[in-house]
Order: structure tokens, then C-alpha cells, then sequence
């Protein structure tokens, strides 16, 4: 066994930082356009907007106001021109939200302030009332919110601080919803968990904030929808329970709601024309690696409807359902895949494996969405083959990896994530998902990105073993090898071997470990590893409990040579794995090592 248990698989050696240029740079691809990502773009925005109105004290006379139209703004900065000034760019200014006496349109009324025209239009507007009726109809003014109290000057965004309420509506029945309250804003990506299971973890999810799904306090009521927990969570609670905390929220609303002036740029849910039975293509978006055969199995009402997975097993009993709108991404026309030289995956326990939908249909005694039922789809957007961003894992939504954009077709993107703790299949998601962001955006906002894992061959692999022996970094020939093995022999005992790992880098220096790993259990091998192919060390691996770790073995193209080279310190360079893992896999290594010695070195 592994001494040292005290080292569990969770300590690590301190991963090698992240750099974009270099890693762009190094790889000849480029980063896909900032401006292709609109809910990025939107949430950068200060809630301040050209054409926007407010009313500003007068230079020349700060006991007296003016309307001001925004120009442009920049940060905090707002650039104001007094109306009246028509297209005259002379007199326009800067000023400073948080400092400027700036405040929305009514407020002199409300506060018996005076509007007054400032001297250099004075000549141009004869009558004071019918010129602020003509500018201020049809206007829209500043934020409120953003210009006074507490919120004055803040990034919108900002206002989405932790403990901050929100409904969000339920993913299998749209006419229910459920308060959420933030865990933590990213970058607007928002954790969310369930009101009443704070403690519980399993409930926690994201969502951008422009997510359709997700609104201001007091929409389901607005809407006439039903406030209440999801089914799947229902259970966890009685129904008195629910209630308590409903009631507790109602009372601590004000402080905990977000400005429903946040959400003016959500797009708005429009009308669709899909009925019950049609049958269409669509992408899970829990699992969104395929396209399959679905079915619109209920209409909620004429925004919402209920889309499933097709899925013939008779045993099977539970179904792979999520709603959607006019303008959700991942549902297509049947026949989208074939169109576009796409593969569609047959539902399972459909008789053979070329699927074809005019017998499917007839099959289910079905008809197609027609097309009118989808939105149009663009391929103005700026998104090419191997390009990078960032990306949510999708099987675990708290991971967002570097992606490679592997193929484009019309509005959607197949994506190919590195760094994942586990492999994850290329990952279908649409130009206009709010789970991409642009290259630098976890940076920006503070959050981990999962770096690429070294892409190392056969000769990168050996060239790091035999250097990191002493070795000039050639190809080792049999001879080489046994002569390596011999001379690491000389410092072993019969059972064990101690290496000598590096845990930290402390300024410039490394923190070294020694470790003795026991080898308790003798090996019997029935062929000599120094031939073995990079399928025999596979198969060998996948005899032991390190398994998992064989796609790494086989990705890096490791044979029986790289093998029998391998040490600590080059298992944690070249595969990039933690210490726990390391060792135990290092126990492994040296079992070969010494049943190679054994049974074959001479």
C-alpha cells in the first residue's frame, strides 16, 4: 500500500498560471469576437443610455435646473447636452455620476425645484412649458434607482448582491415558479439556490441573469402563476413548512428584492403556434452532446409549451422533458440535421440504426412542426471554426473551460472543452447561449478557469523522462531502458522505493517530499512490458483501480518504454494530476517496474 496516507487525493501541486496571448499564441488560433457575445456586452452596460433624459443642475446658476439628454457614456462618466442645443456640440459635458447634481426627470416638480433655460439657448426658446412638453413627451428618463441613495452610481449588476431575491420559473411546468436567492454574482452569472434548502447543495444551479427563466420578485403573481417549490424539491418539506418561509420572504422583500429596472433588457417572450404530438429535432440541454427526435407533449398556454425527449423503451419511466418558448435554442425542424450533414441519434429502442422520420412519423401517426414554428436562423455572428472562448461545462455548471469552436452550422456551435475533471463530449450550444463568454472573462470577473491539460506525445514524454534522468533527451533504446531500470534498482529495496516528489513552489524554490511507496502484492506478467503497445499499458491500467486515469495514458500515447521511465515528479509535470492520485498510480508503475526486473531484465 501507499504510506504517507495522510496525503489525501485532495492536496495538489499548484497549477502553472493561465495565459490567453500565450496559449493563443502557441495554439495559431484566435479568439472568437467580444462583440458576438450581446448578454456580455448587455451586462456591461452602466443602465445609462444615449437619448436618455435627467434633470441637471445649471452651471451658472446651481440653485436652477435643466433637461439634459446623455450623449454618450463611458464608465461612471456621462456625457450630457442641455435640449435645446438641437445638434450643437459646443456646449456638451462631462460629469461624474457619483459627484454631479444629476436627478431623474419629475424630480424638481416633486421637490419645488426650479427648471429654468440656461443662458446660451435663452434666445432660442420663447416658451419654457410648451418646449419641455414637446422634449420630455414620449422620453425616457435616467434610472431613478441609479441616480439616488445607495445605488447611486453603481454597476446594475452590482445590485445583484448575494442574499438578493429572484423567481425562477420551473423547468418541466411554466406556470409555476419558485423564489431563488443568490449565492454568488459573477460577472452577472448568478448561483442560485432554492429558497428553504440553503442547505441543501444539490438544489444550487446558474443562470445568467437575462435568463428568460428568471425574473423580479412579484412576477408569478403579476402573471397569475403559482408560487411554489419545484416537485422535485417539494417533498423535502411539509406543505406548513413551505409556507412559513413564503410568508418570512413576503416580510423581508424590500430589502432583498433587485430593481426590476434590471430587466429591462431581457427579451421578451413572444407567441408561438406549436400544438401537442408535433414532432421536431432538438438538443437536451442537460446533456446537450446530440440531436434527437422530440416531441411537443403539452402546450402550457400560447407562450409555453413542454418539449421531450424521444425515448421508445417500454421499460423506461422516466423522461427527459424541459419548457420551452417561441425563441429558445435547441429545437428545430425535422429533417435540420439532415440539411446540414448533421448525425441524429435514433431514440432509444428504435429498431435499427438508420433513422428516417417519413417512417417515424407514420410510425407515431405524428406530423412535423412546420417551420413557420422556429425562429429564423442567422450565420451573422461572427463565430468561425477554431476559434476560442470560454465555456460551462454542462455536466458540472460550476466549471467554465477553454472551448474550441470544432464545427459552425447556421446559429449553433460545436464546442470542444479542455480541462475538464472529466471527459465531456463535443457540447452543442447556440451563438446567443449565456453559457459562453469571451476569452479573459473569468479573469475579468475573478473566477477559476479551467487551464488545458498538456497535450504530450510519445517522444514529448519520454524527451521530459530522460532529461529528468540525466538523460539527453533521446529516444532510450531496450539497453538504455534496462540500464535506467538497474540504476533506479540500486536505491530500492525488494519492496518499496522512495521518491522524491515536489508539493509547492515557494517563491523560487520547490518544497520537497520524500515518499517510500510499498510494493506489498508481487506482479505476474505474462509478457515483457518493454513491448508492450500503448493498448497493452491501457489494458493494464484499466485491470487497477486507476482506471480512470487510462484515457490520459492513451491520449498521450504512453507504451510500455514510457512505462517502465515513468517517476513521480514526471507523472505530476507531464499528466498533470495531484499528488494522491499521483502516488497511487506511481504504486502501479513500480509494481511493473519490479516484476520487469524480475521476471525480464536479464
Amino acid at each position: 500500500d501507499v504510506v504517507c496516507s495522510i496525503l489525501d487525493a485532495g492536496s495538489g501541486v499548484e497549477e502553472a498560471e493561465f495565459n490567453w496571448d500565450e496559449y493563443l499564441e502557441d495554439t495559431g488560433a484566435t479568439a472568437a469576437p467580444h462583440g458576438s457575445f450581446k448578454h456580455v456586452d448587455t451586462s456591461l452596460q452602466n443602465g445609462f443610455a444615449p437619448g436618455m433624459k435627467l434633470e441637471v443642475a445649471v452651471k451658472s446658476d446651481h440653485n436652477t435646473y435643466w433637461v439634459a439628454t446623455i450623449i454618450t457614456t463611458c464608465g461612471q462618466l456621462l456625457l450630457l447636452r442641455y435640449d435645446g442645443y438641437g445638434e450643437d456640440r459646443k456646449a456638451d459635458f462631462w460629469c461624474d455620476i457619483m459627484t454631479a447634481d444629476l436627478h431623474p426627470v419629475g424630480w424638481c416638480e416633486q421637490n419645488k425645484k426650479i427648471l429654468k433655460v440656461p443662458e446660451g439657448i435663452k434666445d432660442k426658446i420663447s416658451d419654457q412649458e410648451e418646449f419641455l412638453r414637446q422634449t420630455l413627451t414620449g422620453a425616457c428618463s435616467a434610472p431613478a434607482n441609479l441616480l439616488e441613495g445607495l445605488h447611486r452610481g453603481k454597476n446594475p449588476l452590482d445590485l445583484i448582491a448575494p442574499g438578493s431575491r429572484l423567481e425562477c420559473q420551473n423547468s418541466q411546468d411554466s406556470l409555476e415558479a419558485w423564489i431563488v436567492k443568490v449565492v454568488e454574482n459573477i460577472g452577472g452569472r448568478l448561483k442560485l439556490c432554492y429558497e428553504g434548502l440553503v442547505d441543501y447543495d444539490q438544489s444550487d444551479q446558474w443562470m445568467f441573469y437575462l435568463d428568460p427563466f428568471l425574473h423580479q420578485m412579484g412576477w408569478a403573481t403579476q402573471q397569475g402563476y403559482d408560487l411554489q417549490p419545484p416537485a422535485a424539491v417539494r417533498s423535502l418539506k411539509s406543505e406548513a413548512e413551505w409556507q412559513d418561509i413564503l410568508t418570512k420572504v413576503k416580510e423581508e422583500e424590500e430589502g432583498s428584492s433587485v430593481p426590476t429596472d434590471l430587466f429591462k433588457d431581457k427579451p421578451v417572450t413572444g407567441v408561438h403556434s406549436f400544438t401537442a404530438s408535433m414532432k421536431l429535432e432538438a438538443v437536451d440541454p442537460v446533456a446537450p452532446f446530440v440531436l434527437s427526435p422530440a416531441t411537443v407533449v403539452k402546450v402550457f398556454n400560447e407562450k409555453y409549451f413542454l418539449v421531450e425527449i424521444d425515448d421508445l423503451r417500454p421499460e423506461c419511466t422516466t423522461s427527459r422533458s424541459y419548457v420551452c418558448h417561441v425563441n429558445s435554442t435547441g429545437i428545430f425542424p425535422v429533417q435540420w440535421s439532415l440539411k446540414n450533414g448533421l448525425h441524429l441519434s435514433p431514440p432509444p429502442g428504435y429498431p435499427g440504426q438508420d433513422f428516417d422520420w417519413a417512417d417515424y412519423l407514420k410510425q407515431c401517426g405524428a406530423e412535423a412542426a412546420p417551420q413557420s414554428c422556429f425562429p429564423l436562423l442567422t450565420s451573422n455572428h461572427g463565430f468561425k471554426e477554431n476559434m476560442k472562448l470560454e465555456a460551462v461545462n454542462p455536466v458540472d455548471p460550476g466549471e467554465i473551460c477553454i472551448a474550441t469552436v470544432t464545427k459552425v452550422k447556421e446559429s449553433y456551435l460545436w464546442l470542444q472543452l479542455e480541462g475538464s475533471k472529466k471527459p465531456v463530449p463535443e457540447c452543442i450550444v447556440s451563438v446567443e447561449s449565456m453559457n459562453i463568454f469571451p476569452v479573459g472573462w473569468c479573469e475579468t470577473n475573478g473566477y477559476h478557469l479551467k487551464p488545458p491539460r498538456r497535450a504530450i506525445g510519445t517522444s514529448s514524454v519520454l524527451f521530459v523522462i530522460t532529461s529528468s534522468q540525466g538523460g539527453d533527451g533521446k529516444i532510450l533504446s531496450s539497453r538504455t531502458v534496462h540500464e535506467r531500470l538497474k540504476n533506479q534498482e540500486l536505491n530500492s529495496t525488494d519492496s518499496g522505493k522512495r521518491l522524491v516528489c515536489w508539493v509547492k513552489k515557494v517563491g523560487e524554490f520547490y518544497i520537497s517530499m520524500e515518499i517510500k511507496i510499498e510494493v506489498a502484492e508481487k506482479l505476474q506478467l505474462d509478457s515483457n512490458p518493454l513491448e508492450w503497445s500503448v493498448a497493452d499499458v491501457v489494458r493494464f491500467l484499466k485491470s487497477t483501480d486507476c482506471a480512470p486515469l487510462a484515457r490520459i495514458f492513451l491520449d498521450q500515447e504512453i507504451d510500455g518504454q514510457a512505462l517502465l521511465l515513468l517517476t513521480l515528479p514526471t507523472v505530476q509535470e507531464c499528466m498533470d494530476l495531484k499528488l494522491g492520485p499521483a502516488i497511487k498510480l506511481c504504486h502501479h508503475i513500480e509494481r511493473v517496474k519490479l516484476a520487469f526486473y524480475q521476471q525480464f531484465a536479464n
